[in-house]
């Protein structure tokens, strides 16, 4: 007779852990294993998935790290783990998540069901309204940085399934591989990149800060996006005082505020309001500036607005030149849309939330790519002023052809 399994864990549930790591695809890990290749053994990988995880015999293979350049000249480590392993992450992740997501503050946003960074920046931009000071803050490398006592106190509050609690602190220890085969054992941190990472630190931050600000400063309203936070405050003073208050905080929490890139911003809203060296900060790709606006009677007026940061700019203006689109004489404007227009698309429904005409500017770099086309491909618009004519009416004819005309960035 066989052996039951010490820990019950469904197969349907890592089954439907499959089909959430296939959907989201991604890199292979240490082993070289990609999604297609998992797939070919289908069946075996995820019966070895389940009966290891059933038994208490699996234990996770180290996160590949990966090291991507940072907006400062400086990286950032993400660490990718193996399909297999990004599975069985899923199945605690999906055990997990609906036991701690009722507990979370409303006003922490990121990798939430129901929650996007678009509606923490349009909650940011109402309160930048409504107070004058905001604390922009930065933990320094908080996902290196997370202290594994406290984040398994933390789990230990929301569950005591056996498995979950194995199984996340084997995770938390696994070690990292760098490109030429180094391993590196971790005492401390979450590799970002993996399933359950995102999860963690914010079960993290709930209790190091949402929770803290909620119970200590119920008065001063936030915005938390994984670990990006601003907070909100109607005077210098307060500001300072909450930094210096949320700075004791994280650190009982072993956590360090950024002394440099943490500041204190005025909201300016007038041109006769006070000056102050900092009157701007970035939030998810976005930059919130004093910016000119009209009111419903056509006025003109100064706000204090977010529109598309120069760091987001400067990335869709390389990706654009990537594409090479101005030397694509072999495709027409259709097959080129085809190829792009999601990915346009994807850029106009996120950047284009707030102040478009930000967003207007940086597409001039792309039309002027499709005038370029239009010049090499058709020989009776080898003139600039003619090229551009013509994709212009094109543009008015269809602005559906590419997402970025239909936002009124015409050429």
């Amino acid at each position: 007779m066989a052996e039951a399994k010490p820990f019950v864990i469904s197969k349907w549930l890592v089954w439907r852990a499959w089909l959430l790591v296939k959907a989201n695809q991604g890199a292979a890990g240490v082993d070289g294993e990609s999604i297609a290749k998992f797939e070919r053994r289908l069946k075996p990988n995820l019966y070895k998935i389940w009966n290891r995880m059933s038994s208490g015999t699996y234990f996770p293979p180290p996160v590949r790290t990966v090291k991507i350049p940072k907006g400062d000249g400086r990286e950032r480590t993400l660490g990718i783990p193996t399909v297999g392993d990004r599975v069985a992450q899923m199945v605690v992740k999906l055990t997990l998540e609906p036991l701690v997501e009722s507990s979370f503050h409303q006003d922490s946003y990121g990798y939430r069901p129901g929650k996007s960074a678009i509606d923490a920046v349009g909650q940011a931009r109402t309160r930048c309204w409504r107070y004058d000071w905001v604390v922009d803050l930065d933990i320094k490398g908080f996902f290196d940085t997370i202290d594994h006592s406290l984040m398994m106190r933390a789990v230990h509050k929301h569950t005591d399934c056996p498995w979950v609690l194995l199984y996340i602190e084997r995770w938390l220890k696994a070690p990292a591989e760098a490109a030429d085969g180094t391993r590196t054992e971790r005492g401390q941190g979450t590799p970002q990149g993996g399933v359950i990472s995102p999860l963690l630190a914010n079960l993290f931050l709930h209790y190091a800060f949402d929770l803290w600000m909620a119970t200590n400063h119920s008065q001063v309203p936030f915005e938390r996006y994984a670990d990006d936070i601003v907070v909100h405050c109607q005077t210098e003073a307060q500001a300072q005082f909450i930094r210096q208050e949320v700075e004791q905080r994280l650190a009982a929490c072993r956590l360090e505020v950024h002394p440099q890139k943490t500041k204190i911003v005025y909201c300016r809203r007038s041109n006769r309001s006070q000056d102050y060296p900092r009157i701007a900060f970035d939030f998810l790709g976005f930059t919130f500036q004093p910016r000119s606006a009209i009111d419903r009677h056509g006025g003109r007026f100064l706000s204090f607005l977010p529109g598309i940061s120069r760091k987001a700019a400067r990335e869709i203006v390389a990706t654009v030149r990537e594409w090479n689109i101005h030397r694509r004489c072999d495709l027409s404007l259709e097959e080129l849309s085809r190829l792009h227009n999601r990915v346009i698309q994807g850029w106009v429904n996120y950047y284009g939330k707030f102040y478009k005409s930000g967003l207007c500017q940086v597409f001039t770099h792309l039309n002027c790519r499709l005038v370029r086309l239009v010049q090499k491909k058709y020989k009776r618009y080898r003139h600039q002023r003619r090229a551009r004519h013509w994709l212009r009416e094109r543009a008015r004819r269809q602005p559906e052809l590419f997402a970025h005309w239909a936002l009124g960035a015409m050429p």
